[in-house]
Formats: C-alpha cells, sequence, structure tokens
C-alpha cells in the first residue's frame, strides 16, 4: 500500500505545483502586458482587397467598402523604399488566405499600412492598368490614407 500512497502524494504535489505556477505567471503578464488602464495609442482597420493594379508608380488598390461598395486607395511606391516607411508589401504564404489592406491609426491619424498580397500573379486579385491609361496625378502628393466606408 505504501508505493499506491507515494504516487498519490507525488501526484497531488505536482498538480498543486503546477496550479501555483500558473497563478504566479497570470499576476507578472497582467502588471506587465496590456491592462485597462494602458491602452495602445494605435488601432487598425482591415479592407479585403477585390484588385491591386501594380502601376509604374505605386499601388492601384480596389478594396470592399460595405457589402456592395468598393473604394479606391492609392499608394506611392516611395512608401515601400524603406523599412520604416508608410507602407510594406507582405507575399502571403500558401493557403487560402484572403489579400486584405491593414491600416494603422495613431491618436486618430494615419501612421501606416500593410498590404497583404498572394504571392502568385496569376491569382485572380491581381490585375494590370491599362497602357493607355495615365493615372500618375493620382499618386502626386498622396501623404495619407483615408479609407472610404
Amino acid at each position: 500500500m505504501k508505493p499506491v500512497r507515494f504516487i498519490f502524494i507525488a501526484l497531488f504535489v505536482l498538480v498543486l505545483g503546477g496550479a501555483l505556477a500558473a497563478q504566479n505567471n497570470d499576476d507578472r503578464r497582467s502588471s506587465g502586458g496590456i491592462s485597462p488602464g494602458r491602452e495602445s495609442e494605435f488601432y487598425y482597420i482591415n479592407v479585403d482587397i477585390e484588385t491591386i493594379y501594380p502601376y509604374r508608380l505605386g499601388y492601384l488598390i480596389i478594396y470592399r467598402r460595405g457589402v456592395n461598395g468598393i473604394g479606391r486607395v492609392y499608394i506611392p511606391l516611395e512608401w515601400f523604399e524603406d523599412p520604416t516607411g508608410k507602407a510594406r508589401l507582405i507575399n502571403l504564404g500558401p493557403g487560402r488566405a484572403w489579400p486584405h489592406l491593414t491600416v494603422y491609426y495613431r491618436n486618430g491619424e494615419f501612421s501606416h499600412c500593410r498590404v497583404f498580397v498572394r504571392r502568385e500573379s496569376s491569382h485572380v486579385t491581381w490585375g494590370n492598368v491599362p497602357l493607355n491609361v495615365d493615372i500618375d496625378d493620382r499618386f502626386q502628393g498622396v501623404e495619407t490614407l483615408e479609407l472610404e466606408f
């Protein structure tokens, strides 16, 4: 009977020790992590991309607005040049994730954006601007992204 009693006591100590360690870890997390008193100054908006058109001066992105609407944004190439720039193009890996645009705001003003696209140029969301269409003026003086809803 002594081995059974020993195993029972050892199991009880392990369970009790695990519960105490979990409680201690939870206390540390709530004191150093995000709590109701420490809200982030950033917030973001995600929109699904209908079509993304690469252009010589940037990207024209057609995105979904609500249920039946569409919106347009023009993102200049200069925003992508610096790693800490206003925009970043991120290739989605294999899978079923749909391309989307995430726009980050800091204290209510535009901060930066991330464009998540399919790597394959044959994906249905990639398009081409026709050669006879001139949209150069749409990329000049773009300082911020204002999404329409």
